[in-house]
């Protein structure tokens, strides 16, 4: 599928498109795997195990002008759903993909009737946590020395989805209107 335009705008990159991940690509995962998680990286056996989870899991893979330069995958089962994996490759880095990413986790998650979406981020990737924060997730825990080698830790984090709207600038309109007069106006539009 191609990205939304309101995406593709976000991304900067021309030609991108997400797509449901297929076997075909577990050889370039696994060449991508060590670049991005060089201490933990997935083999082609974990890559065939995570597709035959199917329907359960569901992964996507980002394209760019035909070269897999991201993925994602969410494990949907039951009331909370768990972020498995999200990477955008170095060349690729800081044009909104990995926020493309994470849109694509939360709609899967609503999709398959998730009220929660979990996941955990390195305690020293703080790219990864703003990210995780502006759209919405918290810090629930830690897990000390969880990534090895290293002992770094890992935050734990969720997101509430049973609140979230289709469109929440309709949201802020509606709440604005519903406003008393005096303090519609420091609503921002």
């Amino acid at each position: 599928m191609t990205l939304p335009e309101a995406m593709t705008s976000e991304t900067s990159l021309p030609e991108t498109t997400l797509r449901e991940m297929t076997w075909r690509d577990i050889p370039a995962l696994s060449a991508i795997e060590p670049v991005l998680f060089a201490d933990d990286p997935w083999s082609q056996q974990s890559w065939w195990a995570e597709l035959a989870g199917r329907p359960r899991r569901s992964y996507v893979v980002c394209e760019q002008s035909g070269t897999l330069v991201g993925y994602a995958g969410v494990d949907c089962g039951g009331e909370v759903a768990d972020v498995m994996t999200v990477a955008v490759t170095a060349p690729a880095q800081g044009h909104g993909l990995g926020a493309v990413l994470l849109h694509w986790l939360i709609a899967e998650a609503q999709r398959c009737g998730a009220q929660h979406l979990m996941l955990e981020v390195r305690a020293d990737n703080v790219v990864a946590q703003r990210l995780y924060r502006a759209t919405g997730f918290s810090t629930l825990s830690v897990r000390r020395k969880y990534y090895q080698p290293g002992d770094v830790d890992a935050l734990i984090m969720r997101m509430h989805l049973w609140d979230m709207t289709d469109d929440p600038a309709e949201d802020a309109d509606t709440a604005a209107q519903n406003l008393p007069e005096e303090r519609s106006q420091e609503v921002p539009q």
